[in-house]
């Protein structure tokens, strides 16, 4: 059945882009698809059914306990996290730059996630990040720049405070659904056509099969090591 209901998901995205371009057709797909799963009682994962229930009240404010040996012991994952969320974040920056013609700033960029990220402890939140799918789905509903992401945090908290038990009942095969045509949506198909070269291609497909099989950073990381073994060998052979 999630299967079913990620399709149903797609096809109800696409026939509303189709016939109606300007009506929100990701929030009418997960209204309809909640709806589905919740009065036919279908056996599929919800978000309450895999993470719990989602609160309704924004936590009080608290300084964590701090002291020396947890600074230290937290410091080698605080600088991974780091590295790695300011990677990411700008990687959905330049993606959202070639969807929206629009150019990202770096620095404002990581300075504001590194506020966010200092303040989001005190409320008991954990690391944040900008993600390319989130990005990309916020590109392809409509968005045109910064705005979009404030009032994406405020509609969060605006259905945490108001609709924290309806969003319990949300699918997650619609939320794959939407996730799955949103990655196809960003595949520049034409540029892949015009691939011709092995060294690209094998970059290409190997960074695709890491991060499907395992995660985003890890196959980036792997199609790096790949293109640098591969440029080594090529400036090797032709030097020779």
């Amino acid at each position: 059945w999630a299967a079913v209901l990620a399709a149903a998901t797609i096809a109800i995205i696409t026939a509303i882009r189709a016939w109606k371009p300007l009506w929100p057709a990701l929030l009418i797909a997960v209204v309809l698809a909640s709806l589905a799963a919740w009065a036919l009682h279908l056996p599929v994962e919800t978000i309450g059914t895999r993470f719990g229930s989602i609160p309704s009240t924004l936590p009080f404010p608290a300084m964590p306990a701090v002291t020396m040996e947890r600074l230290v012991a937290l410091l080698p994952s605080a600088i991974s996290l780091a590295i790695l969320g300011a990677i990411e974040s700008l990687l959905s920056a330049v993606v959202a730059d070639g969807m929206t013609g629009r150019k990202h700033r770096s620095n404002a960029e990581l300075v504001a996630q590194g506020v966010a990220n200092i303040a989001t402890p005190l409320f008991g939140g954990i690391t944040v990040t900008g993600t390319i799918a989130r990005t990309a789905t916020n590109v392809k509903a409509g968005a045109h720049g910064p705005v979009s992401g404030m009032l994406h945090a405020a509609y969060i908290l605006l259905f945490m405070l108001v609709a924290a038990p309806l969003m319990s009942l949300i699918p997650l095969a619609a939320l794959a659904g939407i996730l799955a045509l949103v990655a196809w949506n960003m595949i520049e198909k034409k540029e892949i056509s015009k691939l011709q070269a092995w060294p690209t291609l094998s970059v290409l497909l190997v960074t695709f099969l890491v991060t499907i099989f395992r995660d985003l950073i890890e196959g980036i990381a792997a199609g790096i090591i790949l293109s640098i073994i591969i440029n080594f060998l090529l400036r090797r052979t032709r030097g020779g």
